[in-house]
């Protein structure tokens, strides 16, 4: 605004200027009224002469002062419209009294493109999206200077805190008036935090608030051994901790605090120095003294000074006194009485004040043990406590907890937005925030939950909104959505050398409607919104191996309650060639899997709502005709078995997101029981051939896996799994079949070494696919006397997972997690055999890319650090490509 009023100024004198030196008879002590005969303006290129006149608000006929405000004001308009770079304002006196007005301007150019010098260029789309300049439109300075300095602070916020910034204009050729902007970058070096010292701290070191500012890092380091050869040279040390401490005796702190000064290796945290979140560090650590008793710690002065070619910042500190609860009095409760409340509350007198927690406890704690809890989950919408500090006496401090129960809310409407596939009795179905129920703040984060759930919504954006109506003591709750595709296309392809093509093909509906199946109007592609699935898939290796699989889930059957049908069904082909090298020599043999099931689950209330329990009904026969190869694995090259059984599978499932879960687990135990046929039949089964014994499967299979997910640290999440299996059958004289049998190793897919059917493939990092394949030699009674059969894959399993967890994104578009874990697994072929100390250990790193057309995509890296079955040589390092969550 100064700057403008000075060019205002400064035009009007030179305007005054210009009217002495072409009238010089004209007295300007003597303002004197003149009437317009014309205004002209000049030095227009591009303009219209017409609007240009119109801006100054002077016409034809106008009778004006000269001197006077009237030519002031128009220069003012004129300036405001930031079209020109000069105005100059003359006349000529065509007769007495009247006057001719002549405006001499000076056009600005209009922006045409813009560029950078002195940055690479994958930094100039992000750089771009700093500016608000427009293409096409008149370039002011302020516009120009705005620019500059959006880019100086992108950079600053980058670490580059000495960045120059600096433009020039260059004319457009190709565009009348157009100009080109180019900006010039200098980036000087990166700036980054070299240490952070602390001046009045006592009761905590200098790491120990280090570690509380989460956005200030000191850049890494490690001169432990500088200091120890320092102090060597300079010193006598009489022991160990008096040489690095200068000190007889160290505790746990000291010792800490001095590595702490000496290394710092968290490749993960920057270390330039933002100024935003510095002001948010030093929040926290006033907020990390109030938790531990200093209610009146602040922080006196805070000094950013050059270091070498970084910066250091020294922070002051008054720690001030530290206090303790005494009294803690409710006042206004009715509902509950002091000692409920005290006892959620769980602060007793002597504990240290500590603010944060009495508003932990009060208002939202993420274990959902607090008091606004009790109160909202029992409809009490309008309640609120607020803790005041009613008498502080030296070290000691009373606090009184003032209650407003207020009335219970009633539901009044619910409403939904933005499920522009999904049919609403898809979403109105999973609500638990029912119309004319009380409130519930457990109810509304539990729908949350299994909105979320679903995955037709993007689960980071499902946030309900309350609308309290205090008045008629009820509550609206809207519900806004955000829907995104969650159909999931499998392709992929390839060349297996002899073997030929290898290839998949799968198709997912999860929001499939059969409903609209012949509707062909309401396809988009396909008829969709009914929330049920449909899965197709396909799979072949030339002609070894082929796979057909089709499943479809109903998941409230009948409409009324969560009832989930599913059906589906597969058929499998691996055949052997007369040469296994050589593809052209024929098949001589083929191993087939015919398989169909039913199962009907459903959600239970007991012992709580996470649980489901599902029962199903399987039928699978497996044919093998003069299957030489594989029939090596499984024992027998020409033979048919049959494989009926029952599976009941129990599960408990809280986790709060189904693509990057920070909390919760999954737990589930299942139990598959085919019938005792050796307690029903009469048959001698040491007079059975293999092939006999085998026709009709017998076994119980128990498995269990548990998945947990803690939250670390912002969204650094840690994940532990453990996987168990027992297969086993009812008499010993049958014993366990060579189908349903574990075998672990790699990604646990069904590749590696030749395509596993029949078995469960467990995934095992850090070592070859299917390659934790333990051999069992069983009794066979062929030709009037008994032999051995070898079969493959054990009937118990151990595996134990640990991973820790970091996005890098979480658009719903393309979720990206980096991991790194550590397992360790094995596999026994008897009870006799096993021992859950002899496992396999690897560790590793990986990625995993959920996209919502293609499901999750990942990449590990793993080192197996016990020998290769088979070998006495390590596993080494393995790199393995998933599709698909791997749960085991």
């Amino acid at each position: 605004m100064k700057r403008n009023l000075l060019v205002v100024i400064a035009i009007l004198i030179s305007a005054t200027s210009v009217f002495a030196q072409v009238n010089p008879s004209m007295d300007y002590s003597k303002p004197r009224k003149y009437e317009v005969v014309e205004v002209v303006a000049n030095g227009l290129e591009y303009l219209d002469e017409g609007a240009v006149v119109a801006i100054t608000g002077i016409s034809k006929g106008d009778r004006i002062d000269i001197p006077g405000d009237d030519i002031s004001f128009a220069i003012k308009k004129m300036w405001r419209q930031g079209l020109f770079a000069d105005i100059a304002v003359k006349y000529e006196i065509v007769e007495e009294g009247k006057i001719k007005l002549i405006l001499d301007l000076t056009e600005r150019p209009r922006l045409t493109k813009y560029s950078f010098q002195g940055i690479k260029k994958s930094k100039i789309s992000e750089v771009s999206d700093e500016l608000s300049l427009v293409k096409g439109r008149i370039l002011t300075d302020a516009s120009v200077k705005n620019a500059e300095l959006n880019i100086k602070k992108y950079f600053i916020d980058k670490g580059f805190l000495n960045v120059e910034v600096g433009s020039i204009q260059r004319p457009d050729n190709l565009v009348g008036n157009g100009v080109e902007l180019i900006f010039q970058i200098d980036k000087k070096n990166k700036v980054k935090v070299e240490d952070i010292y602390f001046v009045g701290n006592e009761s905590f070191g200098d790491r120990r608030l280090r570690g509380r500012m989460k956005n200030t890092n000191e850049k890494l380091r490690f001169t432990l051994f500088e200091d120890v050869v320092s102090r060597a040279i300079h010193s006598k040390p009489k022991n160990w901790f008096q040489f690095l401490f200068k000190q007889d005796s160290v505790g746990l702190n000291r010792a800490l605090d001095y590595f702490g000064e000496h290394v710092n290796v968290n490749f993960f945290k920057s270390s330039k120095l933002v100024k935003a979140d510095y002001e948010e560090d030093k929040n926290s650590l006033i907020e990390f003294y109030n938790s531990k008793g200093y209610r009146d710690a602040e922080i006196t002065y805070d000094s950013i000074y050059k270091q070498g070619r970084n910066i250091a910042v020294e922070i002051g500190v008054d720690e001030g006194q530290k206090y303790y609860f005494r009294d803690i009095n409710w006042t206004g409760n009715f509902k509950y009485n002091d000692e409920v409340l005290s006892s959620v509350l769980n602060i007793k007198k002597g504990d240290i004040y500590n603010l944060e927690k009495i508003n932990r406890k009060l208002n939202y704690d993420p274990t959902g043990n607090d008091i606004s809890s009790i109160y909202m989950d029992n409809g009490y919408l309008f309640f609120n406590v607020t803790p005041v500090e009613v008498n502080v006496e030296q070290d000691s401090i009373d606090i009184e907890l003032r209650v407003y129960e207020g009335a219970q809310a009633t539901i009044n409407k619910v409403t939904i937005k933005g499920n522009t596939r999904t049919k609403d009795h898809v979403v109105l179905r999973e609500l638990r925030t029912i119309p004319g129920e009380k409130f519930s703040r457990q109810k509304l984060i539990r729908t949350q939950r299994e909105l979320s759930q679903l995955g037709y919504f993007n689960p980071e954006t499902v946030n309900p909104t309350p609308v309290p109506n205090p008045n008629d003591g009820t509550v609206d709750i809207n519900w806004e959505l955000e829907e995104v595709s969650n159909d999931q296309i499998q392709l992929s392809g390839g060349w297996g050398g002899f073997i030929g093509f290898v290839g998949s093909l799968g198709v997912t509906f999860n929001n499939f409607s059969l409903g609209n199946f012949l509707d062909f109007g309401n396809w988009d592609p396909l008829p969709v919104g009914d929330g049920q699935i449909l899965s197709l898939q396909f799979q072949a290796n030339g002609r070894q191996f082929q796979s057909y699989n089709f499943s479809f889930t109903e998941p409230w059957l009948g409409g009324k309650k969560p009832n989930a049908l599913t059906i589906g069904g597969s058929y499998s082909y691996q055949g052997d060639f007369v040469n296994f090298r050589d593809p052209r020599s024929g098949i001589s043999g083929s191993f087939r899997i015919f398989r169909g099931f039913v199962s009907l689950s459903r959600r239970l209330k007991w012992p709580d709502n996470f649980f489901t329990l599902a029962n199903s009904l399987e039928y699978s026969r497996y044919t093998l005709n003069n299957s030489r190869r594989i029939g090596f694995q499984l024992g027998c090259t020409d033979c048919e078995a049959n494989n009926i059984n029952f599976k009941t599978t129990i599960a408990r499932n809280s986790v709060d997101n189904p693509i990057y879960p920070r909390s919760g687990s999954n737990v589930s135990l299942s139990v598959s029981l085919t019938p005792p046929y050796s307690l029903l039949n009469n048959k001698n089964y040491d007079e059975l051939s293999f092939e006999q014994s085998i026709n009709f499967l017998e076994f119980n299979k128990w498995m269990f896996d548990a998945s947990f997910f803690n939250k670390i640290a912002g969204d650094l999440v840690i994940n532990t799994r453990a996987n168990f299996g027992i297969i086993s059958s009812y008499s010993d004289k049958v014993g366990v079949g060579p189908f349903e049998r574990f075998i672990l190793g790699g990604s646990g897919l069904a590749g590696g070494q030749g395509f596993i059917l029949g078995s469960d493939i467990i995934a095992l990092r850090g070592y070859e696919d299917n390659s934790l394949r333990p051999t069992e030699f069983v009794p066979s009674f062929e030709n009037g006397s008994m032999t051995r059969r070898q079969v493959s894959g054990g009937t118990i399993y151990n595996k134990f997972v640990m991973e820790l967890r970091y996005p890098v994104s979480l658009n719903p578009s393309a979720t990206i997690f980096l991991l790194g874990f550590g397992e360790a697994g094995n596999t026994w072929t008897s009870f006799s055999d096993y021992n859950p100390y002899d496992l396999k250990r690897s560790a590793g790193f990986g990625a995993r890319i959920f996209m919502p057309a293609f499901g999750t995509i990942g990449i590990d890296w793993g080192y197996g650090f016990d020998n290769a079955p088979g070998t006495n040589v390590r596993s080494g390092g393995q790199i393995h490509f998933t599709i698909g969550n791997q749960q085991r």
